[in-house]
């Protein structure tokens, strides 16, 4: 009961820094959270704890169903597309990960997210701190 304690404070203390964040930071925000949901739902799957699993990994399913939601095709193009795809197939794993219990289908999509937040991360500073990156990249 703590531990939920601490996750639920958590998401609350994260829920009021998005009243201020950029979009840049939301969609970081919503990639660590769904990182931290995943190994949540990892260690709930190796302890048998199958309501705790349930719900983490349907909640980690609606974070990257909104990333996916928030994708721009129009000025994302190519990459938005890529991106929608693989969205798609990590929601399928996640779907997977949670009907057989399956920790490598969790921990692939672990690994699949890692490196979009790692190159998401990676984005000049001009893009983090703008308050509408759309007109941000369009000056790149």
């Amino acid at each position: 009961m703590v531990k939920n304690s601490a996750i639920n404070s958590y998401r609350q203390a994260a829920s009021s820094e998005a009243m201020y964040a950029t979009p840049f930071r939301l969609v970081q925000m919503l990639m660590t959270g769904a990182l931290d949901g995943m190994a949540n739902a990892r260690g709930s799957i190796i302890r048998n704890e199958h309501e705790a699993r349930n719900n983490e990994i349907k909640w980690v399913i609606s974070v990257i169903d909104a990333l996916r939601g928030a994708l721009d095709f129009e000025q994302g193009g190519e990459i938005a597309n890529n991106l929608d795809m693989l969205y798609d197939y990590m929601i399928r794993r996640l779907f997977t990960a949670n009907v057989e219990q399956d920790v490598d289908a969790l921990d692939e999509v672990i690994s699949l997210l890692k490196e979009i937040k790692t190159a998401w991360d990676a984005m000049p500073e001009a893009i983090q701190n703008s308050p509408n990156i759309k007109e941000t990249v369009k000056k790149f």
